[in-house]
């Protein structure tokens, strides 16, 4: 059974149903909702899943459906579901972050492996959100001068810069520097810099 759950999004009664069967036999726990507006409205109580989305509802479709959910910061995967004809539609729901298309009538083996594209990048999503999550924890025993200089470091100023920014001397920085070092238990401004840029300090240049 996949630790993600299934969120059907389609007006179309049959295919909830046909493809509910498909998945729920595969060991998927599902969920439907009959259109975009019914899905939206729930979607922040639910929990993080692969979302299975038509392109063509009345009301709002796929792609409205799928642009709400980036403004309001639902972050489920989206696998969009197209009729014939649709491939067109269906390429703008991938620029918009779509993991892939599946078109009607339903090839499991399809479904079920752009399912595990849509699960791995949760899998990734999480571990990311873990590791912020552990990085901004180590943080926390740093001064806020000390943050300061990490700043600064993360921007790859020389502490000579970073003094001057900050209206100390150099000497200071160092210090500050060598202190938040020992704080967060590394060797080397790698290492650190790695910690500062899980944390979300300064932009990560990978």
């Amino acid at each position: 059974m996949s630790a993600f759950p299934v969120y059907v999004v389609d007006d179309d009664d049959s295919v909830r149903r046909s493809v509910g069967f498909i998945l729920k036999t595969s060991g998927f726990v599902v969920r439907s909702f009959a259109g975009g507006e019914e899905f939206l409205k729930e979607a922040r109580q639910l929990d993080p899943g692969a979302v299975l989305l038509d392109i063509r509802m009345p009301g709002m479709d796929g792609l409205e459906v799928q642009a709400e959910m980036a403004a309001r910061g639902i972050l489920f995967p989206v696998i969009v579901i197209t009729g014939h004809g649709d491939v067109e539609v269906a390429v703008k729901a991938m620029k918009g972050g779509a993991v892939d298309f599946v078109e009607k009538p339903f090839d499991k083996a399809v479904i079920i492996a752009s399912l595990e594209e849509a699960f791995a990048r949760l899998s990734r999503a999480g571990k990311e959100t873990a590791r912020a999550r552990q990085a901004r924890d180590l943080l926390n025993v740093l001064t806020p001068r000390e943050l300061d200089v990490l700043q600064g470091l993360t921007v790859g100023y020389p502490n000579k810069t970073i003094g001057y920014d900050l209206g100390i001397s150099a000497r200071t920085v160092e210090i500050h520097r060598a202190n938040l070092m020992k704080k967060l238990e590394v060797n080397n401004i790698s290492d650190l810099l790695r910690i500062a840029f899980a944390a979300g300090i300064g932009e990560n240049p990978e």
